[in-house]
C-alpha cells in the first residue's frame, strides 16, 4: 500500500513551527524569561533555551526553517520512481521465484544490483516508508495451511507445553536471611 505523502512535516506545519520560533525571537528581544516564553508558546523550556542559543549566535535568520530534516536521500526522485516500478513488477521478475514477498533484505539487494548503492536493511525500510510503501499482511492464508493439523496441535501439544499460568512463589535467594 502506498501513502499519499512520504511522511514528516508538511510545508504548512513547518511554516507554523517557524512562526512560533519568530514569536520566541520577539520575546528574546524583549528580554522575557525562558519559563514565561515556554508557557506562552506551549513548548518545552529545553526548546526555548536551544532557540535562544541559536538566536544569540545568528539572529532571527538562524531560527528560520531549513526545510525537512535529515539526510538527502541517495536515490533521487527519478531513481525512486524506477525502484517503485520494479517493486510493482514483483520479486519473481527479479529472480526471487520461491515466494512473492518483498522483504527489506530483498529490496536492499535489488538496489545494490540496479543502482550499485549499498543500503542497510533499516535504511531500506525507511526509504520504502518515505516512498509511501507500508508493511502488508497477506491477502489470503497460505495454500499449504492445514487447519486440522493446527487444531490438533493446539488441543494436544500446546496443552502439554504451555506455562501453568501461576506465578512462582516469592523466595529469598539471600544466604544471610534465615528460613
Amino acid at each position: 500500500m502506498r501513502y499519499p505523502d512520504g511522511g514528516g512535516l508538511t510545508a504548512e506545519q513547518r511554516t507554523r513551527r517557524e512562526e512560533v520560533r519568530m514569536r520566541a525571537a520577539d520575546l528574546f528581544e524583549e528580554d522575557v524569561k525562558v519559563p514565561c516564553i515556554a508557557r506562552e508558546l506551549r513548548v518545552s523550556e529545553k526548546s526555548v533555551y536551544q532557540w535562544r542559543r541559536v538566536w544569540a549566535s545568528g539572529g532571527r535568520e538562524a531560527l528560520r526553517s531549513q526545510g525537512p530534516p535529515g539526510y538527502d536521500c541517495r536515490l533521487g526522485p527519478d531513481l525512486q520512481a524506477k525502484l517503485a516500478v520494479w517493486l510493482e513488477e514483483g520479486p519473481a521478475a527479479h529472480g526471487w521465484r520461491d515466494d512473492q514477498v518483498w522483504t527489506a533484505a530483498r529490496v536492499r539487494t535489488l538496489i545494490g544490483r540496479k543502482f550499485h548503492l549499498s543500503y542497510s536493511v533499516s535504511g531500506v525500510t525507511r526509504l520504502l516508508h518515505r516512498m509511501g510503501f507500508s508493511v502488508q499482511m497477506p491477502a489470503r492464508p497460505a495454500a499449504e495451511r492445514d487447519e486440522d493439523a493446527i487444531t490438533a496441535w493446539r488441543e494436544a501439544t500446546w496443552q502439554e507445553v504451555k506455562p501453568s499460568g501461576r506465578r512462582p512463589a516469592r523466595i529469598s535467594a539471600s544466604r544471610t536471611k534465615r528460613a
